[in-house]
């Protein structure tokens, strides 16, 4: 199985998102909207449970009642690592006029842009993690777990591409102006997963903490942004279902093909 496949996957899911402005129409209904986050919020969860914490987890068995500590740890420092980009970089959600960040002069695409990637390093990181350890050998971590995991990225960054490059679309962009956007948007994950693997060698002692710190920038993203977004207006029950849906597929890849 190719690595550069594997890594490439997630990226792909952005471009297959971003490529329903050339066919859609130029805005995003609410109820579409919340689906689409609510979805990806759900892989996102499932995630962060399947690929990474319990492998974390199992990792650290050898810890005895330590074996927690890793899986705890990466969690804390993963939510404190987002935390700390979503107060300094400068990013702007799609559906609101908010800005949020430090100060700066920067266009509302660019903004658009940054937000998404806030969103995609910590993707990148996990599929690029679950790599390097099949890479290490001896960690009981498959490549088929990290291909699962591939999958699921991609699969919830189809409807991420899509609510990047639609809104666009909506403010008056051409439609492959707007396509380029959406599918830029997924550079950085397979940029940030390429950067773990090729460090593997070195981060096998640290893989429970690098697991469970990736699961923890995702769940900060699903905590902070993702889930609270799905409950404005009043189509929030279909966000909840999208995240039920979402949450499911997930868990099924990640059983069956690990």
């Amino acid at each position: 199985m190719n690595i550069l496949s594997i890594v490439a996957i997630p990226f792909l899911g952005t471009v297959l998102g971003a490529a329903t402005v050339l066919l859609a129409r130029q805005s995003v209904s609410p109820r579409i909207h919340n689906s689409l986050l609510g979805f990806a919020a759900g892989v996102m969860v499932a995630a962060s449970v399947w690929s990474l914490i319990i492998p974390s987890l199992e990792l650290s068995s050898d810890m005895g009642k330590m074996s927690w500590l890793p899986a705890a740890v990466g969690i804390m420092l993963g939510m404190l690592f987002l935390l700390a980009l979503d107060s300094i970089v400068p990013h702007q959600h799609p559906g609101t006029e908010t800005r949020e960040g430090l100060h700066s002069s920067l266009g509302k695409r660019q903004m658009l842009m940054l937000a998404v990637t806030l969103h995609n390093i910590p993707e990148g990181m996990a599929v690029g993690a679950v790599v390097a350890g099949a890479l290490a050998g001896d960690m009981g971590i498959t490549l088929a777990a990290a291909m699962a995991l591939a999958l699921g990225m991609a699969i919830q960054n189809i409807p991420e591409g899509a609510i990047i490059s639609l809104p666009l679309r909506g403010d008056g962009m051409s439609r492959r102006k707007a396509f380029g956007w959406g599918a830029l948007s997924g550079i950085v994950e397979p940029i940030s997963a390429l950067v773990m693997i090729a460090l593997y060698e070195h981060i096998s002692a640290i893989l429970p903490y690098l697991l469970s710190f990736s699961a923890g920038a995702m769940l900060y993203v699903v905590v902070e942004e993702l889930i609270p977004e799905t409950q404005q207006g009043k189509h929030s029950d279909i966000g909840t279902i999208a995240f039920a849906i979402g949450f499911i597929i997930m868990m099924t890849l990640d059983i069956a093909l690990a």
